[in-house]
């Protein structure tokens, strides 16, 4: 009977990395979507709020964030409110 091989991918640390990775991903796709909407509206962002952005890792805060680059009139207005 033949041995069943067990790969790496199929492995629960795997797929825990796989999420982590997901998760990682997805902050930072909707941190360069808020920078990425005042640079479209044609608002300066500072490398301090720039970095602060980037360095933010609540998908829930990123998406305020987003939401504020829509509207706000300056980029130092994201955090505020």
């Amino acid at each position: 009977m033949p041995r069943k091989i067990r790969y790496f991918f199929d492995n629960p640390v795997a797929e825990q990395v796989r999420e982590e990775g997901r998760v990682e991903g997805r902050i930072e796709a909707r941190a360069a979507m808020a920078l990425r909407i005042l640079e479209w509206r044609d608002i300066p962002v500072c490398f301090a709020l720039r970095e602060r952005v980037l360095d933010c890792y609540d998908l829930d805060q990123l998406e305020v964030l987003a939401r504020r680059a829509m509207t706000v009139e300056r980029a130092e207005d994201l955090f505020s409110g």
